[in-house]
């Protein structure tokens, strides 16, 4: 809040809590920067706070982040090889959640495979893959 009130976090049904700033807000001129409900600004604050608050100071690590930068395009990259209009564009070629998540998988199976083919990653009698040349 920009005039630093706090309020105790309760808890809810729904989220791990939330926090109601309702009088503090009714008396504060700097009100219209934090929200323009009637009642006044209320926070929630989710089950998984600790492991967010955690994510976001992890990120700020320079080593985190030259790691995530080399890995990301990448990823995004591939992802963007399964959007062209051969697999479908960007329209689902089957209807509801359950067959749409099924054929983005069995999509994405096959990229994976033919990617594993084109690495010369096989399989040997003793299930392991062999030794690097």
């Amino acid at each position: 809040m920009p005039a630093g009130h706090t309020a105790p976090i309760r808890a809810r049904e729904r989220h791990a809590g939330a926090a109601s700033f309702g009088a503090a807000c009714a008396a504060c001129p700097l009100a219209a920067q934090c929200t323009t409900a009637k009642t006044g600004r209320t926070i929630t604050v989710s089950a998984h706070e600790a492991a967010l608050q955690a994510g976001r100071a992890r990120q700020t690590d320079p080593a985190w982040r030259a790691d995530y930068r080399a890995t990301r395009p990448k990823v995004e990259r591939k992802i963007a090889h399964l959007i062209p209009p051969r697999h479908g564009g960007r329209r689902a070629r089957v209807r509801g959640l359950l067959k749409t998540a099924a054929d983005f998988s069995l999509l994405a199976a096959a990229v994976n495979l033919a990617r594993l083919g084109i690495l010369g990653i096989a399989r040997t009698a003793t299930g392991c893959p062999p030794p690097p040349a």
